[in-house]
Formats: C-alpha cells, structure tokens, sequence
C-alpha cells in the first residue's frame, strides 16, 4: 500500500469537512454526526454531512452526489470527519470504499493509518480484490 503525506491543502479539507459538520451537528438527535469534504482534480471543493435514519447515508455519499450534481465527474481526494475522533478523521464504511472505487477508482483518502498517523491513500488499496478491481 502506498502512502501519500498530508499537504497543506489536505489539512484545509480536513478544517471544510469539520466546518460542515460543526454548522450542521444535531446534538441528542444524531442525524448530522459526520463531516466530508472533496476536491475535485479542477480544485472545486464539495461538502456534505451524512443524513441518518432508517435507510440513512453517510456523508462521502452526500458529497459525491453534491459534487456529480454540480457536474462533476473527476475526483481527486475525499475526507471525512468528527471534531472527537482521532485526528479529527473517518476511515470509509465498506459501502463507502465500494462506492467510491466505482466512481472514482482513482480517487485518494485520507485517514489514519495503523499508528494513528494521518495518511493519504489510493482508494483500490482500501479494498484490494473488489468486484470493481475484478473486471477493470
């Protein structure tokens, strides 16, 4: 697995997807509890904070479809956040790391890394041998 450093513009989408989550935290009511932010490779950033409930979705989702909304088909690098988590960072769900390989197979994540530092990755290493991988 290759790991890529943290710039200075990975920590500002870091402080975007907790500035997100901070405006929309529903506190005792948990339905905003996640914060994501994307940057596209034309350098347009996108936001979203997840929606729970009963079928609910986690915030890269939102971001992504805020993003493919907008019109935009080329991602560069995604994060997700919570202010109490470690370094601030949440690693993709399963569903995630899926959705993300079909969309952008190219796409990097940060996140920690096995010794809690903060890393960037290539999406494919997060879920090596997937359906995706198999017939591309």
């Amino acid at each position: 697995m290759k790991l890529y450093d943290i710039t200075d513009a990975d920590r500002e989408l870091i402080e975007i997807a907790l500035e997100v989550l901070e405006m929309n935290f529903d506190d005792g009511i948990y339905n905003h509890t996640v914060g994501s932010a994307l940057r596209c490779k034309n350098g347009k950033v996108y936001k979203g904070v997840n929606c729970d409930g009963i079928h609910g979705s986690c915030a890269e989702y939102i971001t992504i479809g805020s993003a493919i909304s907008a019109g935009e088909r080329e991602f560069d690098i995604i994060v997700a956040a919570h202010e109490k988590a470690l370094n601030s960072l949440v690693p993709p769900c399963g569903n995630c790391r899926q959705m993300l390989l079909n969309y952008s197979p190219n796409i990097k994540v940060i996140l920690n890394n096995e010794d809690g530092k903060m890393v960037k990755v290539d999406i494919k290493d997060l879920l090596p041998l997937s359906f995706a991988s198999i017939i591309c």
